[in-house]
């Protein structure tokens, strides 16, 4: 269930606020001072915080540089909600990462409809990273971005020629499993599996030449005798 972090001192808006969004389906907990909120926030990271700026203890602006500035909290969304509604206010909350700023007195509905707002982009931009994750491999200091084509060695970048790439990408997929020459010949250059080439092996020795700390006694592209190649992580 979708968690909601409310930092408010006002006891009855605060109430106010967490009954309507339970009727909205979302989880809340409330918090009456920044130091509690703050607290809170790092201990279990909400998915949304709704901020006071006006607290007792840490105000609101501190609140939210310490969650800017901490791991776990940077990327939860934070939506001020305060009386303090002079541009001033707003700029600076903005500057120091605040992702909405409502001011008091506010409608309920347009309330709910930025918590939504915000909700579905934190978990647009959480599919993306996972997607950029997911489209990440590595053995040994060698990183290999399948999303963007591109290759680093110890974080520096490899050029590496299209069919170079597209033999290691096949070897990548198969998770260390052995890969004879004729698969990687009909994987790489759509061969067929009666062709002789040594293709192969001049693209594994470019690939080591790049790829390998000492290309003559590879780590990790390495030969299978009589059989074929594979990677080890």
């Amino acid at each position: 269930m979708t968690r909601v972090l409310v930092i408010e001192d006002n006891r009855n808006l605060a109430v106010g606020l967490r009954n309507n969004l339970e009727i909205e389906g979302y989880q809340v907990e409330l918090a009456a001072d920044g130091n509690d909120g703050l607290a809170r926030a790092r201990a279990t990271p909400p998915d949304l915080i709704i901020l006071d700026l006006m607290l007792p203890g840490l105000d609101g602006y501190r609140v939210l540089r310490a969650l800017r500035a901490d791991e776990g909290a940077a990327e939860t969304p934070v939506l001020i909600l305060s009386a303090r509604g002079e541009e001033t206010d707003k700029v600076l909350g903005f500057r120091l990462g605040a992702d909405d700023y409502v001011s008091k007195p506010f409608g309920l509905l347009d309330l709910l409809a930025r918590v939504d707002a915000l909700l579905r982009r934190a978990s647009t931009r959480q599919r993306a990273s996972r997607a950029r994750l997911a489209a990440r491999e590595q053995f040994g200091d060698v990183e290999v971005d399948t999303a963007t084509h591109t290759v680093w060695r110890a974080g520096e970048a490899v050029p590496l020629r299209p069919k170079e790439y597209e033999l290691l990408v096949a070897l990548l997929r198969r998770r260390g499993q052995l890969a004879s020459r004729d698969e990687l010949l009909q994987d790489v250059w759509g061969y067929a599996s009666e062709v002789v080439s040594r293709t192969v092996d001049t693209h594994i020795a470019e690939l080591r030449r790049k790829l390998e700390r000492n290309p003559a006694v590879p780590d990790h592209i390495l030969t299978v005798r009589k059989a074929g190649y594979r990677i080890r992580a």
